[in-house]
C-alpha cells in the first residue's frame, strides 16, 4: 500500500526522519534507522532496564510488522513467516528437500542462499551463470533458488523468464528479495517461497526477517525450529507438545526479537508512507547519477538497472572514502556503493569529487 506524501517532498520527508552525519552511501550492507524507529528501540530497552513489563516487547508490533511487510509485497498475511535470519528461512526449505534432488542456483550468489543446500551434502547443487539460469532448468530440477538482485554488483534477476521455465519443468522457486524489497517494487506472490532480511532497504535492524510460503507450499515445509509462538494458540502453548500448530504460515515464526521488530514497526510505515514506486525512482536516478559520473571520470562500472552500483578495480579506495565521511563497500574485488531514500545528490557529486582525486 503506498500512501500519499500529503504535500510534503521525499527530500522534507527523508531530512526529518534521519539524523546521520556521513554521506552514507550502503544501504546494501545495512540501512540506516530512521529516527522513530531509534526512539521505539530506545523505548523498549528503558523500559526492559526498568523492570517494566512493557519491555518484554509486544506481540501485536509484530503482527503489524507481518501486516506492513504482507502489504509490500503484494501477499496476504497468512503467507508470511517472521524470524531473525534469512540462511534460517533457507534452511527450512533445504531440509524438506528429498536427498538427490538438484538445487539449481546461480553462480557467487550470496552464502545465506546457498549454503544451507551446499552443507547438506546429499543434494545435487548447480551453479549457473546469473544470466543462464532460465535457460538451466530441466526436468531434473526440483528447486531453483536465487537472489533477486545481486549482493556483490547490483546484477538483476530476469524472474519472470525463470519462473516460466521453473513452471515448465514442475520446479519450486526461492527468490531471495533482500537486496529488492524497500526499493523495489516486488510481488511475492508468484513464488513457493522467498526471504528477505530486514536491516538493509526496509530500514530495520538485524534481527528481522520474513519468509513468504504459497498456501500450497506450506505443507511442503516441517517447521523444524517450531516453537510456543508457531502454535494455533499461543497463550496455551508454553508448555508441553502444542496442541494445534498455526494453520497458515505462522507456523514457520521464530521467536522474536522483539528490540528489531519494534525498529521494524516505524521504518515500514515510513516505507509505505512514501511508497515503493517514489522510493525507485530517487534510488534510480541518484544511481545513474553516480554510472555517468564514473564514466566521465573514466572508470566503468558494472552495467544495471538498481541503486547498487559495483566499480571494479576501486576496492582499495573504501578506507579513504571512509575517512572523508564517506560510507560504501568492498564486495568481490570493487567498490561497491547504494543509494537509498535519505542519499541527495550532493552525496553523489561528493563522493565523485572524492574519487576524482
Amino acid at each position: 500500500m503506498d500512501l500519499p506524501l500529503a504535500g510534503a517532498s521525499l527530500a522534507d520527508i527523508t531530512r526529518a526522519e534521519f539524523a546521520h552525519t556521513t554521506a552514507y552511501l550502503n544501504t546494501a550492507t545495512c540501512g540506516v534507522l530512521p529516527r522513530a524507529a531509534v526512539a521505539a528501540v530506545h523505548a523498549l530497552a528503558d523500559a526492559a532496564g526498568a523492570g517494566d513489563p512493557a519491555g518484554f516487547g509486544d506481540a501485536a508490533v509484530v503482527s503489524r510488522v507481518r501486516e506492513a511487510f504482507a502489504r509490500l509485497t503484494g501477499v496476504a498475511p497468512q503467507r508470511v513467516a517472521v524470524g531473525s535470519a534469512v540462511s534460517t528461512h533457507v534452511g527450512l526449505v533445504s531440509a524438506a528437500l528429498p536427498a538427490g534432488s538438484e538445487v539449481l542456483c546461480v553462480e557467487g550468489d550470496f552464502a545465506s542462499v546457498l549454503n544451507p543446500f551446499v552443507v547438506r551434502g546429499d543434494l545435487k547443487v548447480r551453479l549457473v551463470p546469473l544470466e543462464s539460469v532460465a535457460g538451466a532448468v530441466r526436468a531434473q530440477t526440483a528447486l531453483v533458488a536465487l537472489s533477486a538482485v545481486q549482493s556483490a554488483d547490483g546484477r538483476m534477476a530476469d524472474l519472470a523468464a525463470i519462473r516460466e521455465a521453473s513452471a515448465g519443468h514442475g520446479a519450486r522457486m526461492l527468490v531471495d528479495a533482500t537486496q529488492a524489497v524497500g526499493w523495489l517494487p516486488f510481488d511475492a506472490a508468484p513464488y513457493d517461497y522467498t526471504v528477505t532480511a530486514g536491516f538493509k532497504w526496509l530500514l530495520a535492524t538485524r534481527g528481522v526477517s520474513y519468509l513468504t510460503v504459497s498456501e500450497e507450499a506450506q505443507e511442503t515445509l516441517v517447521p523444524l525450529h517450531a516453537g510456543w509462538v508457531a502454535a494455533e494458540s499461543t497463550q496455551d502453548s508454553f508448555y508441553g507438545p502444542m496442541a494445534e500448530l498455526a494453520r497458515d504460515a505462522r507456523r514457520f515464526d521464530e521467536s522474536p526479537a522483539f528490540l528489531a521488530y519494534h525498529a521494524a514497526e516505524p521504518s515500514l510505515a515510513l516505507l509505505e508512507r512514501i511508497g515503493i514506486e517514489a522510493v525507485h525512482a530517487h534510488d534510480t536516478a541518484l544511481a545513474d547519477r553516480f554510472r555517468a559520473g564514473l564514466a566521465a571520470l573514466g572508470h566503468e562500472p558494472a552495467p544495471g538497472r538498481a541503486p547498487i552500483v559495483s566499480v571494479p578495480g576501486l576496492a582499495d579506495r573504501r578506507d579513504a572514502l571512509l575517512a572523508a565521511g564517506i560510507a560504501t563497500a568492498a564486495r568481490a574485488g570493487a567498490l561497491r556503493a547504494s543509494f537509498h531514500l535519505y542519499n541527495t545528490e550532493a552525496e553523489v557529486d561528493r563522493a565523485l569529487d572524492a574519487l576524482s582525486g
